[in-house]
């Protein structure tokens, strides 16, 4: 079964393949998101990794907290987001 992975507090220079590189060692990489800000196109700084899941919880269990860019990364599997709201134009 394929898991999705949150991947929080990345650099904003962090590419989807250096993403998905990291993930590799830990098993087969189905797919590698960043997430971008709609407004600006800038990188909002997490992103999503799908991958089988023992290899993701193994992914999970050795990224999580480790330095990426200076910055400490925040790794667990993806809840599914709820319901937002629409945006207000200001």
């Amino acid at each position: 079964m394929i898991k999705s992975i949150y991947v929080g507090n990345l650099p904003f220079t962090a590419t989807e393949t250096e993403l998905r590189s990291l993930f590799e060692t830990h098993g087969a990489v189905q797919s590698v998101k960043l997430v971008n800000d709609r407004d600006t196109g800038r990188p909002r700084g997490f992103g999503f990794v799908q991958m089988e899941g023992d290899q993701a919880q193994s992914a999970i269990e050795a990224i999580n907290g480790t330095d990426m860019g200076g910055r400490s990364l925040r790794v667990n599997e993806a809840r599914e987001r709820n319901e937002r709201r629409p945006r207000r134009s200001g």
